[in-house]
């Protein structure tokens, strides 16, 4: 029983390392394949989380960038609406309150787009919508600003043309009055009556002609107005101003006047005549003592021009 015993035992003892030694070799290799198995996984744990954080990365870039872009297209629509402001000083009431309007949602949009922290995709297209129809809004009001100019533009080439025009009509009126003038003028001076033949002479109290101061009592002037159609015919006065040797007016009387360009300036004697056109002799006499010797003219006047002149010395 004994030796039986020690038998089992000595069987099972070689069993059990019999299987011992098959297992443990298995065993092994589970542990090595669960190892790569286990390092297979990091390594595509370690590779997805890489993907993920440049992917990440990516879209931040690619957000900023939308972001960037996005804020300065607001900024350069707030300045295109400044530049609206400046150009158009004269715009309506109206409209001016309409693109402070947009303005002022341009700086909102502004503000809440740097504020904004959380930035995805949808957030993006609502900002650029809404981007999108602030320039709508203000590329309407460029348009009627555009249209304002044209017409503004068109007014004043029509008011420079009209002005133009008014300036050729009023020069070609003033050369029209200045012609007028002048061929009045000179159908005034053509139709002036001269004088011609003019004499004036020294006679005694006998009406004998004297060369002598102390001789003489009166003066004689003679002259013969020439024919002229131009002018009026009907009644004249002739009027005669004899000056002494010092250059002084024998007045023929204190109402001895009548008006010579603007002034009434004194004469020696006159004569009512009766002008028709056609030439006419006229003699005027004019007495006056005391005279000294020298030379006495005398000029002749008629219709408000001096018309003649003549000299005589006095021994």
């Amino acid at each position: 029983m004994a030796k039986y015993e020690d038998n089992y035992d000595e069987k099972y003892d070689d069993e059990l390392d019999y299987e011992g030694g098959e297992q443990q070799p298995d065993l092994d290799k589970k542990l090595k394949g669960y190892r790569i198995i286990i390092i297979a996984l990091v390594a595509v744990l370690g590779l997805l989380t890489f993907q993920h954080f440049r992917v990440t990365s990516q879209i931040r870039e690619d957000f900023r960038i939308e972001r960037d872009t996005l804020n300065n297209q607001i900024n350069g629509l707030i300045t295109e609406i400044d530049q609206i402001n400046l150009r158009n000083d004269s715009v309506s009431n109206e409209l001016r309150l309409n693109i402070a309007t947009e303005r002022h949602k341009a700086d909102s949009l502004m503000s809440r787009l740097k504020k904004e922290r959380n930035m995805n995709r949808e957030k993006l297209r609502a900002y650029e919508k809404e981007l999108g129809t602030l320039r709508t809004i203000m590329k309407r009001y460029l348009g009627q600003i555009d249209s304002l100019n044209n017409l503004n533009k068109k007014l004043v080439a029509e008011n420079v043309g009209y002005r133009k025009k008014v300036a050729d009509e009023k020069s070609r009126a003033d050369i029209a009055e200045e012609r007028a003038a002048e061929l009045s003028n000179k159908i005034k001076l053509g139709a002036i009556v001269k004088a011609r033949n003019v004499q004036i002479a020294a006679y005694n109290t006998g009406g004998t002609n004297v060369t002598r101061a102390s001789r003489a009592s009166q003066f004689k002037t003679d002259l013969t107005l020439t024919a002229n159609e131009l002018t009026l015919a009907g009644t004249r006065n002739v009027y005669v101003r004899i000056k002494g040797p010092d250059g002084a007016v024998l007045s023929g009387g204190a109402d001895c006047y009548f008006e010579f360009e603007g002034d009434m300036i004194s004469y020696s004697a006159q004569r009512e005549i009766d002008y028709d056109g056609q030439d006419l002799d006229v003699s005027i006499y004019f007495k006056y003592d005391s005279l000294t010797p020298g030379v006495y003219s005398a000029e002749i006047y008629m219709d408000g021009y001096q018309i003649g002149s003549a000299e005589v010395s006095l021994r």
